[in-house]
């Protein structure tokens, strides 16, 4: 049993890639109180989970009902993400005042922290793959797994932070955007790509 577990867990953890959606989120709540963090980590899990869920259990047949595929996902995504890494490398988050920003702040744990960071197209098309091949319970078992482990370094993203200075921390913040912006064009290339062959 625990070769199969390590069979899905495995190809889900390099989808999912927890390491990549951490330093976005320690970027995304510079200045945030605890309360807030945890509660848009909460919300970002929540929604990663629900959205995984849908697709091992409904498969393909929810993207029929849709009329859409996954390389619509990955260019709607690509195009979420692209949007917000320019906004961040454009204004300074030094600039930006909290309090106005309102819901807007526990909003991106819907959009784009929860889909299509930690659950995106690569993670679906994993899902699909794997609920296929080893079923889904087992399929659900790692994907519940690789969501501890994320929200365990979400959650304890705080005490990161306090290892790193402020200019520090600003300079890592848009490296991040720019990486972010780097991920957002890879997911717009692959799915513009897909189109391209599909077409032909």
């Amino acid at each position: 049993m625990l070769p199969r577990f390590v069979e899905v867990f495995v190809p889900l953890f390099v989808a999912m890639s927890p390491l990549t959606a951490l330093p976005i989120f320690l970027t995304m709540t510079e200045g945030m109180e605890l309360g807030p963090t945890r509660q848009l980590a909460r919300r970002a899990l929540v929604t990663a989970f629900a959205v995984a869920v849908a697709i091992v259990l409904l498969g393909q047949a929810l993207f029929r009902f849709l009329g859409i595929t996954l390389n619509d996902l990955q260019v709607a995504g690509g195009l979420i993400l692209l949007l917000i890494a320019v906004n961040d490398l454009i204004h300074s988050r030094d600039s930006r005042k909290r309090e106005d920003l309102g819901p807007d702040v526990t909003e991106a744990g819907v959009v784009p922290l929860g889909t299509p960071l930690i659950v995106g197209p690569a993670t679906m098309t994993t899902c699909v793959v794997l609920a296929d091949t080893h079923g889904r319970s087992l399929v659900l078992v790692a994907l519940a797994a690789n969501l501890i482990l994320t929200g365990l370094l979400l959650h304890y993203s705080n005490q990161l932070k306090r290892f790193v200075r402020p200019s520090i921390s600003r300079a890592f913040g848009k490296v991040m955007s720019l990486f972010l912006g780097a991920i957002a064009v890879s997911m717009l290339r692959t799915g513009i790509v897909a189109f391209v062959q599909d077409a032909f």
